[in-house]
């Protein structure tokens, strides 16, 4: 379905019973919705589910320019406007991770539960270069020229090799990312500091990131700066620790969010 959100249409996936409690899910840069296929599926009993392709990304708008974590919470907000949606518990991974905690940190109000997972407190000088480099090389050879770079970053090599029809999944998300959103999200990434608000964010949180993954030791400072959230490390898994280890992830979220009885 397509929704008219703080100035753009973005597309969402809804699913489960009405009037069940709603969980909000949200992507990581290039990839798109599809990405919480399996945790949808199995929530869908218990929840409403709201998936949605973040600014630029799968089939919803990518305006040209620079986005920032304040324009991808002020897309939330929209979406939850314009869907009715009081409070959700809200589900994001990487990119999605950041925006997840930027949100309770603007918006405590509208979270119930949150869950970040495989990201980050802050941008550094050194990640900064290399989003430029990334940016340089999708402006100059097209989005194509990141699949397998990427691909490489976010799983083990042996995962890779043994499951194929997953790695061809995140393939063909990754090569169908508009280069706008690319772009203007990969800003958003190299310059964003989420440490300030941590100290005040008081919703019931758990922090969830693969045991291989290079964002492991800046999910658990996030965890460290939160008081009294949980963190729970996915044995084995890279960055996309969701699509790795499908069922331990999933029971794993499902559990705490269904704590909020």
């Amino acid at each position: 379905m397509k929704v008219k959100a703080n100035g753009i249409t973005f597309n969402c996936e809804i699913d489960g019973r009405e009037g069940a409690p709603w969980v909000v899910f949200s992507n990581s840069l290039a990839t798109n919705l599809s990405m919480w296929d399996d945790q949808a599926a199995a929530l869908a009993k218990d929840f409403r589910v709201l998936r949605y392709d973040q600014r630029g990304h799968g089939k919803t708008d990518a305006p040209d320019g620079r986005y920032n974590f304040d324009t991808l919470v002020a897309d939330v907000i929209g979406l939850y406007d314009a869907l009715n949606i009081a409070r959700a518990h809200f589900v994001g991974l990487s990119m999605g991770g950041m925006t997840a905690v930027a949100l309770a940190e603007k918006h405590p109000g509208r979270v119930d539960r949150l869950v970040p997972c495989d990201c980050g407190p802050a941008s550094t000088p050194q990640s900064a270069q290399q989003w430029e480099e990334r940016i340089a090389l999708a402006r100059d050879k097209g989005i194509a020229a990141l699949v397998e770079p990427t691909l490489g970053r976010w799983f083990p090599a042996e995962y890779l090799a043994a499951n194929p029809a997953t790695a061809n999944k995140v393939r063909q998300m990754i090569r169908t990312t508009p280069v706008a959103g690319f772009v203007g999200c990969a800003y958003a990434l190299s310059d964003f500091d989420l440490r300030p608000g941590l100290g005040a964010i008081t919703t019931p949180t758990l922090f969830i990131c693969g045991g291989k993954d290079a964002a492991l030791p800046g999910t658990k400072a996030l965890h460290t700066g939160v008081a009294g959230s949980a963190f729970i490390e996915v044995p084995g898994a890279g960055h996309i620790s969701n699509l790795e280890q499908p069922q331990f992830f999933t029971k794993t979220l499902k559990d705490f969010l269904l704590k909020a009885g």
